[in-house]
């Protein structure tokens, strides 16, 4: 590819790097931002692999929003009020389903071919929502979206993209010991040339996506290993909500498909759950059936594979036309057709997997962390839009939604204003470690880390199960610490360390929620409480293993 990405990314960079904005992200959320910011700011834009690697890529559903006449915003709002099990905030449903079809009328206006018919886009209906409110782009609406918006950074001469850089850490105010704390940069791992840089900017913003590679099975990327929101964490930032990890329903159960997904939408123009036997079981669970929200579909299938100990479920759309099945889904024709599976005439064999994270970094409508200078978009933030379980395809939505608003709050702070020089960022310091000749160290800790969350943090937990999970995850910290502290870093120890970070957060959440609602679901604690709280902690009050140097519990913020 002849882009600018080439340029950097070719380039042995040992010196520090200076831009106005420093976006951690490629997908959705960071492209937006760096495309609204782009005529008055000059934007360095990092992604840990190329740029079609990430989740945005791999979405298939689409976007919700309110655009057709006998839709309205209301309705949206409460779709995903009684979706998000009563725990979304208010505020962040309001902003940003109002907001919704101005941030569809900006993608169309980007040039994103959404699917048409003779009433104009045509819009489908998934699980949750009362109406046709999801444009698509027929069943690939992510690569659309991203190619769209990929094309349109590539051309603009502000962006500057680097491809295979991947942060380690953010750089603090604090952490070089000076008054006024601000987020000022990042330290990146470029893995292609093993040379960490210093990028130096006046604003971060964290658009890394979820961290759903902490289970061993999920939907995503090996790339969603909750770097931005472990970053954020070790930088003193609130986190909330990491107990609800949405597990999608329906991902293709195939020794070489690596977790295909199966779209909502396929349950939304008339697929049906069927066991092995052919008979359906929705109806036993809830009364909206294919159409129940994520976590109750997910917990269905998980309950009736455990009960009859098969493998997986089947969805079934082959009652359908060949000829619709192949024009609404093309690619999942085409991909389960090379897996030996003709959809238009038996059905999907499918599992659930570990899709979505809920929580993440706490923010505000726009997207402001803790720590100024740091904002937070897409799925890394928390913005409080999901509640206890994500509505389907809010996720986009809320990509670019945040990533607009972020843009015009960082446009009003006059970066022109803000001191670019007022201290000189420290090199990173490799005198004190070595070359690992123990890799198999890394990939041993990976394995076992997503083992036990699958089984002990999943879609069905205990309190014994999580007091397990804690305990592993405690001497696994201790071991990757001292892995950290001793040999050269690498994209591998780098996601293991931030993934390490968010399972335990996740599990501590968990352990605080003494309830069942939406995504987590405890047998111990199986009824939903009468209140409704979001599960908030700070750096502060953690309970950090002994291996965790100081400096790093010093970084915590006092009064968060």
């Amino acid at each position: 590819m002849d882009h600018s990405a080439t340029k950097a990314t070719g380039q042995a960079m040992t010196e520090a790097q200076h831009f106005d904005v420093l976006v951690i992200g490629s997908g959705a959320a960071g492209l937006t931002l760096a495309l609204q910011l782009a005529d008055k700011a000059r934007i360095a834009l990092l992604s840990k692999s190329t740029l079609q690697a990430g989740s945005t890529w791999l979405a298939q559903g689409g976007i919700a929003a309110v655009l057709d006449p006998q839709d309205d915003c209301e309705s949206h709002i409460h779709d995903t009020w009684v979706a998000g099990a009563y725990l979304s905030r208010p505020p962040a449903i309001e902003h940003t389903i109002r907001n919704g079809p101005d941030a569809i009328r900006w993608l169309i206006d980007q040039g994103v071919p959404f699917t048409r018919d003779e009433q104009g886009y045509h819009l489908t209906r998934e699980g949750g929502h009362t109406h046709r409110r999801i444009i698509h782009a027929a069943d690939a609406t992510g690569r659309a979206v991203h190619e769209t918006l990929i094309r349109n950074a590539l051309a603009h001469p502000n962006i500057t993209i680097f491809e295979h850089h991947i942060a380690i850490d953010l750089i603090t105010r604090r952490k070089l010991g000076l008054k006024h704390n601000r987020c000022i940069g990042a330290y990146v791992l470029n893995h292609q040339t093993g040379h960490v840089i210093a990028f130096k900017a006046p604003t971060v913003v964290l658009a890394t996506g979820g961290a759903s590679k902490a289970y061993l099975y999920t939907s995503n990327n090996d790339g969603t290993t909750g770097d931005g929101i472990a970053m954020a964490w070790r930088a003193g930032c609130r986190v909330a909500n990491m107990e609800f990890n949405q597990f999608h329903p329906t991902c293709l159960y195939h020794p070489k498909a690596k977790s295909f997904l199966i779209t909502e939408a396929v349950r939304g123009e008339g697929g049906v759950l069927r066991l092995p036997d052919g008979t359906r079981f929705m109806h036993k669970f809830d009364s909206r059936e294919e159409l129940a929200p994520r976590d109750i579909v997910a917990r269905a299938i998980d309950h009736e594979m455990k009960r009859i100990g098969c493998d997986c479920v089947y969805l079934d759309i082959s009652h359908r036309p060949a000829d619709f099945i192949k024009e609404h889904f093309p690619t999942i024709y085409e991909r389960c057709l090379g897996f030996g599976i003709d959809i238009t005439r038996e059905p999907i064999p499918v599992v659930p997997a570990a899709h979505y994270t809920c929580g993440g970094v706490v923010t505000d409508q726009q997207g402001c962390t803790d720590i100024p200078g740091l904002y937070a978009i897409g799925e890394t933030a928390f913005t409080g839009l999901h509640g206890a379980n994500r509505l389907a395809s809010n996720s986009l939505l809320e990509c670019v939604v945040y990533g607009r608003s972020a843009a015009t709050h960082i446009l009003a702070q006059s970066l022109d204003a803000l001191d670019r020089a007022d201290c000189r960022l420290p090199d990173w310091d490799e005198s004190q470690v070595t070359d690992s000749d123990e890799d198999v160290i890394i990939s041993h800790n990976w394995d076992e880390l997503r083992r036990f969350m699958w089984d002990y943090v999943g879609i069905v937990r205990t309190s014994k199960r999580l007091e397990r999970a804690m305990h592993r995850i405690h001497l696994l910290k201790q071991e990757i610490a001292e892995y950290y502290s001793n040999y050269k870093i690498s994209r591998d120890l780098i996601e293991l360390r931030n993934l390490a970070t968010v399972a335990e957060l996740i599990i501590t959440c968990a352990m605080q929620r003494k309830e069942s609602r939406g995504l987590h679901f405890t047998q111990d604690f199986p009824a939903q409480a009468a209140e409704s709280a979001d599960t908030i902690i700070t750096p502060t009050n953690f309970s950090w293993p002994d291996s965790i140097r100081e400096a790093d519990i010093a970084e915590a913020p006092i009064n968060v």
